[in-house]
Order: C-alpha cells, then structure tokens, then sequence
C-alpha cells in the first residue's frame, strides 16, 4: 500500500506546509488618502518575515502609524510625502499622473485606492513611459507596458533588498528556514527518485517516468503530478 503523494499532503493544510504568518509584522499598503497632503516620519526599517524587502514603519500625525515597503536609501528619521502636491524624491507617493515620465517608481496600485499591488520584490523598479488620455503607460520588471490610471499611486525609487538573489545560501539549513517562512516544503524530493508506491513516476533503475507526464484535468489527486491539462510540452519553437 503506498502513501499520499506531496500533492495531497499539501491540500490537507497541516502545519508541515503551513506558513507561519503569526511572525509577520502587518501588510503593506499605502493609507487613506484623507488629505490632498499627508506628511510622514520613517520611524524605523523592519524585517518581515517571508518578505524580499524590508517594511518601513511610517508615522502621520492624522493617521497613526502603517508600514509600507521600503526604497533604496531611505532611512530612519527621513521625512516623506504622500498625495498630488508632493514632491518627486525618492520615498514619497504621487499619483501616477503626477510622476514624470522616465521616474523610476515601485509598490504601483492597480486600481486607486487599493493600497499598492504591483512591482513590490526587492530590488525591483517600474519606469513611467508616457501620458495619454487613456491613463499612464508603466513599463514593469518583465518588460511588459500596461496603461494604469492616472489616479493610482506610486512610490519613487527602487525597492530596497537588492542584492538579495545573487548572496548563496550557504547551507542547507539556511535555505530550509527561508522556505519556511514561506510555507514551502524543503528540502523536495524528486518523483522519479522514490518508489513506485509512493508516486506516479517513481520506480526503475534509471529514474526514467516511462509514461506519459500530462494528466488531465480531471485526474485524481494521486494521479494529479506533471504537466496538468498541459497544452503543449517540450521546448518552444522560435517566433519569426
């Protein structure tokens, strides 16, 4: 009788594969914008676990006291901006109808008023293309243009934490305590290294699959590893 394959573990929920979101600090997201200019102190830089990018813990005197994340060069005691009359330095928030174009911006909201949703891992920026009746054209980290509205709000300048993929782990443990703050497994065993009772592909002597590894998408959940209702497999062709 074999046992229940990483996929169905992982459905159950059980602390193994649950993060511990008790530790973090709070959410980021940018305040109610109550006046046309709020006036704010960084009181102090976090770290936030499962978080890229450290929190900067910010102070106004209307609203009390909210994290957002933190740009390259911004330190405790610096005084920030947040609304349409603020100036364009690097650590206040503006419309994005406001921001010049060629500013590098992050911690973009998709929509007013949500609180900021796009370009928020460390060491990543935007650049603000142009303005058009329709709304501002954003160019993100992927290199993709989107048009957002002009009303969105933005921060100046490049998340903080930018050198944080090229550093090695080092050890092993190091790399399963980062996982763990996420939620993930580690480390993961490979399907075609275990036997045949305890996955789909495992068995042989050459850790070869030996089946097909698309399954469809009403497979059962033990049946359910590989390409899910996959399209295509195999390397693409190049585009002309």
């Amino acid at each position: 009788m074999g046992k229940r394959i990483l996929v169905q573990r992982r459905g159950r929920g059980s602390p193994t594969f649950r993060a511990s979101t008790h530790k973090r600090v709070a959410p980021s997201r940018y305040p109610p914008q109550v006046k046309p200019l709020l006036q704010g102190i960084v009181k102090d830089l976090v770290h936030d676990p499962g978080r890229g990018a450290p929190l900067a813990e910010i102070s106004v005197e209307e609203l009390g006291t909210f994290y957002m994340v933190a740009v390259e060069g911004l330190s405790v005691g610096d005084a920030i901006q947040i609304g349409k009359n603020a100036a364009v330095r690097t650590g206040n928030v503006l419309p994005l109808g406001e921001i010049p174009a060629g500013t590098m911006v992050c911690n973009i909201e998709k929509q007013p008023g949500d609180g900021g949703k796009l370009v928020r891992s460390s060491g990543t920026y935007a650049i603000v293309l142009d303005h058009t009746p329709q709304g501002t054209i954003v160019k993100l980290p992927s290199g993709k243009r989107v048009v957002l509205n002009d009303a969105c709000r933005a921060m100046v300048g490049m998340v903080a934490g930018g050198g944080r993929t090229e550093m090695p782990f080092l050890k092993a443990g190091k790399k399963y305590h980062w996982m763990r703050a996420k939620g993930h497994k580690y480390p993961r065993t490979r399907g075609v290294a275990m036997n045949p009772c305890s996955h789909p592909f495992g068995g042989g002597s050459h850790q070869h699959i030996g089946k097909p590894s698309t399954v469809a998408r009403t497979a059962p959940p033990g049946q359910k590893v590989g390409y899910i209702a996959a399209r295509k497999t195999g390397r693409g062709k190049k585009r002309k």
